[in-house]
């Protein structure tokens, strides 16, 4: 199979709703993770690295920060004149409760857009999840196997999506049965919001499922398709990291302070690739000390970080300790502050003596630009 000949459709806002207090400014795909990157970043690297030139961003709201952060696609090698990136938001109020419903409803709102496209399958993929995945052996194993749909699938801690699938038998890489819901505490084979599926198929499948008002895509129509069509399952056993919350979201960033899933995640052969900020490297004051963290360019450290992420233009001074914390974009941490499990949004400033303690399992969530 041709990588050119594979349309790449994005859900960018699919599963918000897990994480309401990161989504109430931005969408999913545009949550900032690991220091420097976007959610969106790794979805969109995993398709170029594959060889697809067309991709289709869905959007529904609060799409301004992303389309900021992808601009034309550049990054991606996707500004391009023929194919390249489309952003594809809801053009009036009906198309809007469509997406509202789910995948479905959001893939009938483009359904002009899916036959116009001369692509032959289509890849469609939410951005609810981090990963390095080999699309380009993923597109060969699908042709080779006869599939009718082929999903990537992972076994680990199963997140906790009301709509998540787990695999509940197969015979060979097919799927026979799935079941949706909670997982349980031990590690079992699920799959990742993503499939790829022949484009007339996909048609065919939406507009059978709408009519019937059916709307989540996993939920609905790919589990009243098994039995009826070859879903193929392809294992990634790279690292994964799922955002189905706020402490999922918080452990998946302090994953990477491991080395072996930091250099799962960022393989030099499929590089993650996201829009660059020309900024100056990290200044370390006389007397800082800083262990085990991430630091992007443009921060200024005069104090202690200690297992941390900061992202870029992040400024700790003197006599503040920071540790187990993640700050984002533009974070101020004044002189003496301590902060233990903390989760500064941008721009986010604690004043000079202040404490603030979380917990991992639950950390203290700073809003975008509150002063504490």
């Amino acid at each position: 199979m041709r990588a050119n000949n594979v349309l790449g459709l994005i859900f960018a806002n699919v599963h918000d709703e897990e994480v309401p207090e990161l989504t109430g400014i931005r969408s999913m795909a545009s949550i900032p993770f690991g220091g420097g990157y976007r959610l969106v970043d790794f979805a969109l690297s995993n398709l170029v690295n594959a060889g697809v030139t067309k991709v289709g961003v869905l959007t529904n709201n609060n799409y301004q920060s992303l389309m900021d952060h992808i601009g034309s696609g550049k990054p991606w090698d996707l500004a391009r004149k023929n194919d390249g990136l489309y952003f594809l938001p809801p053009f009036n109020a009906t198309a809007v409760r469509n997406y509202n419903l789910g995948e479905v409803g959001a893939l009938h709102n483009i359904l002009n857009f899916l036959e116009r496209s001369e692509q032959e399958y289509v890849f469609m993929t939410s951005c609810s999840y981090v990963a390095n995945i080999d699309l380009e052996a993923m597109f060969r194993e699908h042709e080779e196997s006869g599939a009718d749909i082929t999903m990537v699938s992972h076994v680990g801690k199963a997140p906790g999506f009301a709509t998540q699938p787990i695999v509940e038998s197969k015979f060979g890489d097919m799927i026979t049965s799935l079941r949706l819901g909670e997982p349980t505490d031990g590690e079992e084979e699920y799959l990742l919001t993503n499939c790829l599926v022949k484009k007339s198929l996909v048609e065919r499948l939406v507009r059978e499922a709408f009519s019937r008002g059916e709307y989540s895509l996993f939920k609905d129509v790919l589990r009243r398709a098994v039995g009826r069509v070859k879903i193929h399952s392809f294992e990634h056993k790279g690292y994964v990291a799922n955002v189905d919350s706020l402490a999922g979201y918080f452990k998946g960033n302090f994953d990477l302070l491991c080395r072996e899933n930091y250099e799962s995640l960022f393989d030099p052969a499929r590089p993650v690739l996201t829009k660059v900020y020309e900024d100056m490297p990290a200044v370390y004051g006389i007397g800082s000390d800083v262990r085990s963290s991430l630091v992007a360019d443009g921060c200024i450290i005069d104090g202690e970080v200690e297992n941390c992420i900061l992202f870029r233009g992040c400024r700790v001074e003197k006599g503040a300790v920071v540790k187990n914390s993640i700050l984002m974009p533009g974070a101020f941490v004044g002189e003496n502050a301590m902060l233990d499990y903390v989760l500064a949004d941008k721009s986010v400033s604690v004043r000079s003596g202040k404490t603030l303690s979380g917990a991992d399992t639950y950390p203290v969530y700073i809003g975008k630009e509150i002063q504490i």
